[in-house]
């Protein structure tokens, strides 16, 4: 049941109605009629556009094409008013079974209430995490990883079939840093002093790998040449730092479907059959950039490079594929992967970047638009920066990482589920405060507990109904008289559920996960402020003594708002309390 979806099929319907009557011209597109909750409930239940977005093309006034259509939607038994406000906009009134049966269609469908086949079974490729494999994730890519997740889950409950996948970087010189940290590691491990110079990774956390790698290879590699142990060592050395990472993501129950390497880019000819497709589309050719932004033309050494025409696809400057040395910059690898995979048949491509990856947004959607003759689109969501505050100051850095504050330092403070949560508070792409102290507040400031408390509420309520004798399960409630929830109050929370469809369309469209968390608040609040009435208005409460039927209507209410907050939480990959500690 999707009753925004509903009445907008009414409206379309009064539209068409109007065209074959002669009162509006034939033609015209209704893709941006929209019914929707207006900012001001009492305004109305909801709100329609209609007459707004037609008028220009149909020629006509908008209050007029609104006062037509009101006559229309009247004849409705479910409208109960039709006004037309300001300019033109129509707002409507559905009368209270509407809202009522809301509760009944929750319980009906439990968890999968709001579902929908929006994505028609098309495939979508989220890639996201994507860290360098050279240590453990910090809280950065943390916020990414959970974005990410949630991102995958809100397109899979859609109708989307959903691909989650993490690219490792394991072709550049990064990881060959890696393994001479690791060898210093090694020496260690053999009683050796060793220095970390600049661009090694001091963190403790390579101590065991290298101590793992003396009882692998004995004293093998003590005093060999570079090149007798770095080829070993790398590939050691990227798989137990991908251990190490997928053992991360479990911490915050984050279950990869496909790892993809970069090396297998450049081993498997892959970057050459990419570079040679856009070559053979004209996109390919040697010449000079013009000198970066802040830099003084006498700075600049003009060189001749093989670049992709990246401006021909709305990106700023045209892109080196290739340095001047004959080596493949690192935007190469980059294309062939995007290319690797445009040819597995994905639907749409989704990658979550660091803020510090802004500059790459335009290049590679370019790429992926030439690889894909434009038919694959490519989404870029950047997540901006995390700060961590604990006990009013910031959060000092891990020894263990050496220069970063880690995911699991994060979990293991928080939790995985209020670590989830607080991350998708706030939009992908603005700054997040992450204050240790506040996100275990028991407050209605704390938005985890806030939600999560609404859920044990419902749970508790339960619980004592059951104790009193009143059954509660689903289908006992369903039938219900629902007719019984007729207070504003009531009803008004049955109008929130009422938007968890429209919402969940609404995020999954946008690839806006965040939507979920800041429903899920709201959804609460109005669970706790009918709770709080119930405390002067007897007649408000859940369970009303020895009114078995009344408190079945009413439990029902509270039931169905547990389940969709159940839902949400579950899209947002956090467990929904049954009570609070």
């Amino acid at each position: 049941m999707n009753l925004f979806a509903d009445i907008r099929t009414l409206v379309l319907s009064a539209l068409d109605t109007m065209v074959s009557d002669g009162r509006l011209p034939s033609g015209l597109k209704f893709d941006a009629v929209t019914v929707e909750p207006p900012r001001d409930t009492a305004h109305g239940d909801m709100s329609t556009n209609a007459a707004m977005v037609l008028a220009k093309p149909a020629g006509l006034k908008p209050r007029d094409i609104a006062e037509a259509l009101a006559a229309l939607l009247m004849a409705d038994p479910r409208v109960i008013s039709a006004d037309v406000a300001g300019p033109g906009f129509l707002n409507l009134r559905l009368d209270a079974p509407q809202w009522q049966g809301v509760a009944g269609a929750v319980l009906a469908a439990g968890t999968d209430f709001g579902r929908s086949d929006l994505g028609q079974g098309a495939k979508v490729n989220v890639e996201y995490v994507s860290a360098n494999p050279t240590g453990p994730l910090h809280v950065g890519h943390t916020r990414g990883a959970v974005f990410g997740d949630a991102l995958a889950s809100l397109l899979d409950f859609v109708g989307f079939e959903v691909t989650r996948e993490y690219y490792v970087n394991d072709g550049g010189a990064q990881v060959d840093v890696l393994a001479r940290s690791v060898y210093l590691r090694y020496l260690e491990a053999h009683g050796k002093e060793v220095a970390f110079e600049d661009g090694t990774y001091p963190g403790d956390y390579l101590i065991p790998v290298g101590e793992a790698l003396k009882a692998k290879v004995g004293d093998a590699y003590l005093g060999a040449d570079e090149d007798v142990w770095l080829a070993d060592v790398r590939s050691y050395s990227i798989d137990a730092m991908m251990q190490l990472i997928k053992a991360d993501l479990a911490l915050l129950n984050i279950s990869m479907d496909l790892f993809t390497s970069e090396l297998e880019m450049y081993e498997g000819n892959q970057i050459n059959a990419a570079i040679e497709l856009l070559d053979a589309k004209g996109l390919i050719y040697q010449g000079t950039l013009e000198p970066p932004k802040g830099k003084l033309p006498e700075d600049w050494e003009a060189r001749e490079q093989m670049l992709f025409k990246s401006t021909d696809f709305g990106d700023d400057v045209d892109r080196p594929v290739k340095k001047s040395d004959g080596s493949w910059t690192y935007f190469a690898p980059d294309i062939a992967y995007h290319y690797n995979k445009v040819n597995r048949g994905f639907d749409a491509l989704i990658d979550i970047f660091g803020a510090d990856h802004g500059g790459y947004v335009k290049r590679m959607k370019a790429a992926t638009s030439a690889l894909s003759d434009g038919k694959v689109p490519l989404d870029i969501k950047l997540t901006q920066l995390v700060k961590l505050y604990k006990n009013g100051e910031p959060f000092k850095m891990s020894k263990r990482a050496g220069t970063f504050v880690t995911l699991r330092d994060v979990v293991e403070q928080v939790g995985c589920d209020v670590t989830r949560f607080v991350m998708l508070t706030r939009k992908n792409d603005a700054p997040l405060d992450f204050d240790f102290d506040k996100v275990l507040e028991q407050s209605r400031d704390n938005p985890v507990f806030y939600v999560q408390y609404a859920h044990a509420r419902v749970a508790s309520v339960l619980r004592k109904a059951a104790e009193a004798g009143i059954a509660v399960d689903d289908a006992t409630l369903a039938a219900a008289d629902l007719s019984k929830l007729d207070h504003d109050a009531e009803i008004g929370v049955l109008r929130k559920l009422a938007e968890w469809p429209r919402l969940v369309e609404t995020a999954a469209r946008s690839n806006e996960p965040h939507r979920v968390a800041f429903y899920l608040y709201e959804l609460a609040g109005d669970l706790h402020g009918l709770w709080n009435r119930g405390n002067d208005d007897t007649s408000l409460r859940f369970i009303q003594e020895d009114a078995h039927q009344t408190s079945q209507s009413k439990i029902a209410l509270a039931r169905s708002v547990a389940i969709v907050i159940a839902a949400g939480l579950g899209i947002l990959g956090v467990e929904p309390a049954q009570e609070m500690r």
